[in-house]
């Protein structure tokens, strides 16, 4: 493939067509650099590489250059040529795709690359070139053929990385697992300013300028970057991307009008910019982020985005729990999805050809009653939507549903029930929530401890809770069953820590009432391993 121009780059690249043919399989010397570039006098690759989205035959492959990456990158205002190379061996023997394309100064000069023409269900090996500097070898992986019989599925379930809240001790254990794919729910940055255990690199951010310097802040993590260089990720954001409990078009802050919405765009171009992810750049204070993702015939994981099209929140009293509720929250007009997406999701779940249906999303679905209260933040603030999403989770012809969450700074495992508010009606799914990577978790916060046992004595279906460790979750999905292995960490507050499993818990399908079986109650093993080191090093360097 010969070098791309600005135009081809933006038509084939960024909206994810075929933006690079397959070469022929033939050796190539160590290290090939481009010719005739102008020289970089800085590593641009400061940020690392990444990959993301896998289907059967492409891979989103990512970078950014920035010899300066805290001071707007330090690239010059110009088109810079970067070549890429993907091999099917970590030696680099048999280079499968190559080519150039620019890095533009519109986009901070990250590359969006889709590698199509690549064989479904294997590891592939991938590394850029520009300015005379060569990147980290990254390693990533296809998706299953679409309906393939797959026998297991294992991935890590991340949210809530606050940079003032620790070190990401668990990204550093994370890197060491053995995984498919990093499914991240949202919070990869935080907005705000102030210090912690780690200071932020400014106040809080509201110019496209400042978003870029706090995502190049949190990327020049060893840890996240290694995560990063090792496995495929699928993201969807939160709240801290753009504002604090934002919704919508509604600013908690009570920014209005244009200002808003250019806080807005700057904070979804460069959540763009800064993700392996399968779409075109946003143009202005909105962008399209729903969709899914098959893993052979397994799973389809719908990514859904929860803040975008949201209703204003209803029953508020400060920003702390509401009980009772007002009249306003039954309103059946009132929508966490929008209609669009709701529609969307609900074709999707009912779509079939997979075992389980994986519904990515960032905060809590369960009905959970938290300091006599509920959060209105949540999907308890919004009740007929998820009822209307539950009604299509009960439907029996649909896969097994599993929903994960993250956002609120605890772990947990709970049922879902027919009827939210009724632990009598049937269980329709599962919900698994990741505790923070780094985030203050609710324990921390509140300055005590013990309280998932009282959540879990109090809350109706929640057989699980961990509200004082930080870490993440690992998922493991095989066509009969889902287990999630809660990871926690010893600290966030050093450099380095001790990783275990504080409780395992698997769900079968026919505990959500599909197959012949009778459902047979979820299985919640407590473990409390032994408690491994985590390297300040990860082991995997590429």
């Amino acid at each position: 493939m010969g070098h791309l121009s600005r135009r081809h780059f933006l038509g084939l690249v960024v909206v994810g067509a075929a933006a690079s043919g397959v070469a022929p399989r033939l050796p190539v010397a160590a290290s090939p650099r481009l010719a005739g570039q102008p020289a970089l006098s800085d590593d641009p690759f400061t940020l690392g590489v990444a990959s993301g989205e896998p289907h059967p035959d492409s891979v989103v492959l990512w970078t950014r250059l920035a010899p300066d990456p805290l001071a707007g990158g330090g690239m010059p205002d110009a088109d810079v040529a970067v070549a890429y190379e993907v091999a099917a061996d970590e030696g680099f023997a048999d280079v499968v795709a190559q080519g150039t394309l620019d890095a533009l100064p519109e986009h901070a000069h990250s590359i969006h690359l889709v590698v199509t023409g690549l064989e479904a269900d294997r590891l592939y090996w991938y590394r850029f070139r520009a300015g005379g500097w060569d990147s980290p070898v990254g390693r990533t992986r296809t998706a299953p053929a679409l309906g393939a019989s797959v026998a297991r599925l294992r991935f890590a379930l991340a949210s809530c990385q606050n940079w003032t809240g620790g070190y990401y001790t668990a990204y550093a254990a994370m890197a060491d697992e053995d995984l498919d794919l990093v499914v991240h729910v949202g919070d990869y940055i935080y907005e705000g300013g102030g210090a912690g255990v780690r200071p932020h690199n400014g106040d809080e951010v509201f110019t496209l300028a400042e978003y870029r310097n706090r995502y190049a802040l949190y990327k020049g993590d060893e840890h996240l970057r290694a995560v990063h260089q090792r496995f495929p990720f699928v993201a969807t954001w939160d709240d801290h991307e753009v504002e604090n409990n934002y919704a919508g078009d509604v600013s908690q802050d009570g920014i209005t009008g244009p200002a808003w919405l250019e806080r807005r765009a700057a904070a979804y171009k460069a959540w763009w910019e800064h993700l392996p992810v399968r779409m075109a750049p946003p143009t202005g204070p909105d962008l399209q982020i729903h969709r899914t993702l098959d893993w052979g015939g397994l799973a389809r994981f719908c990514v859904l985005d929860t803040r975008q099209y949201r209703d204003t929140p209803v029953c508020l009293v400060g920003d702390g729990p509401v009980y009772p509720a007002c009249p306003d929250l039954d309103d059946p007009t009132r929508s966490m999805l929008g209609a669009d997406q709701e529609a969307w999701l609900a074709e999707q779940l009912r779509a079939g050809g997979v075992s389980w249906n994986v519904i990515a999303q960032s905060v809590v679905f369960a009905r959970l009653q938290l300091f006599g209260g509920f959060n209105m933040d949540q999907w308890d603030g919004y009740v007929p939507a998820r009822q209307r999403l539950l009604d299509v989770l009960a439907d029996t012809s649909t896969p097994c549903p599993v929903v994960l969450s993250g956002d609120i700074h605890a772990a947990g495992h709970a049922a879902l029930f027919a009827d939210a508010a009724d632990p009598t009606t049937p269980v329709v799914g599962t919900e698994f929530v990741c505790t923070a990577i780094s985030s203050s978790t609710i324990g921390r916060s509140f300055g005590t401890t013990g309280l998932g046992a009282v959540l879990e004595a109090t809350v109706p279906g929640l057989d699980y809770a961990n509200a004082d460790d930080n870490g993440y979750l690992l998922m493991t999905v095989t066509p009969e069953a889902v287990t999630g292995d809660f990871r926690v960490m010893s600290t966030v507050e050093q450099p380095t820590a001790t990783v275990g499993t504080d409780a395992s818990v698997t769900v079968t399908c026919a505990e959500l009432g599909r197959g012949d079986t009778p459902p047979p109650p979820s299985t919640t093993t407590t473990t409390t391993s032994a408690a491994s080191p985590v390297r300040a090093t990860p082991r995997y360097t590429g």
